[in-house]
């Protein structure tokens, strides 16, 4: 048996396929764990979807941002598609049905404790353990899970404030949080304020702020903690932390890394997509 943990696939389904054939991923005796961000921007996001679905037990994926866009658009929300969303194949696919919900489904977080790791798609602000981390991701969980609950998160999902966690945080404000905690998170500052419009490379980043996996006095150090998102810090390993979006929907690489092994070998497969990067 091996675990793989596979970078931002965003639609990069030939990719996908080729990082795969390449780890030689068997789902009867192997699992991979995809980091979010499966749809969106690519050209057959669709199929990524079918394909990871069928794939059951032997996938494990956190949800990301962009999974979370396909959700609000599907589910009502105000939210409409963007010009470079790549998502109409899923919502008028015969199967959308089926594909969205068992997607609203999936987890923000993973941890398995047998094997030390902890999975999100983007990061943990300062103040979160892995016990606050758990808690809260459960959280948004029971609400993307009930239909009623579900239309009034998309409702109120997108946004950066507040943009510092407090356990009085209530209702929207602290389910907006969590979100972009999870899925958006790259850089704060030192008391844990949030900078979710850095898109840039780590040395662009403003003063005062730094990446949220060197933010002093972190309460999740002592994790082994694998993610994506931050495709302008491409491969990442350091600080406990393994990321893994080397922007393959850009024109990079899609990248997988072996988590059941000390020595903990890295595979990757170049791009066949020449898209303008937008972060």
């Amino acid at each position: 048996m091996s675990i793989h943990a596979i970078g931002d696939v965003q639609g990069c389904y030939a990719e996908l396929r080729a990082l795969l054939r390449k780890i030689a991923f068997d789902p009867a005796r192997d699992e991979i764990w995809l980091v979010g961000d499966l749809v969106n921007r690519g050209p057959k996001s669709l199929q990524v979807l079918r394909f990871v679905r069928e794939l059951g037990d032997a996938a494990k994926m956190v949800l990301g941002n962009h999974d979370l866009h396909l959700l609000a658009v599907a589910y009502g929300c105000r939210r409409r598609l963007r010009s470079n969303d790549t998502l109409d194949a899923i919502l008028t696919a015969r199967d959308r049905d089926d594909l969205l919900e068992w997607l609203r489904r999936q987890p923000l977080l993973h941890h398995d404790a047998e094997h030390g790791w902890t999975m999100v798609h983007a990061g943990l602000p300062p103040q979160w353990s892995l016990r606050t981390a758990r808690a809260c991701a459960r959280e948004v969980e029971a609400a993307l899970r009930d239909d009623h609950a579900a239309r009034e998160f998309f409702a109120h999902l997108y946004g950066n404030e507040p943009n510092r966690w407090s356990e009085r945080l209530r209702g929207p404000d602290r389910l907006r949080f969590i979100v972009n905690c999870l899925t958006r998170l790259r850089v704060c500052d030192a008391q844990g304020r949030l900078d979710l419009k850095f898109k840039g490379p780590p040395a662009a980043i403003p003063d005062g702020s730094m990446p949220w996996f060197r933010a002093p006095q972190r309460r999740s150090r002592r994790l082994r903690v694998v993610c994506g998102h931050w495709s302008a810090l491409d491969f990442y390993a350091g600080d406990g932390v393994v990321a893994l979006d080397t922007g393959c929907v850009w024109g990079g690489r899609l990248c997988a890394i072996r988590l059941d092994r000390p020595a903990r070998e890295v595979v990757s497969v170049r791009s066949r997509q020449a898209r303008k990067r937008d972060g």
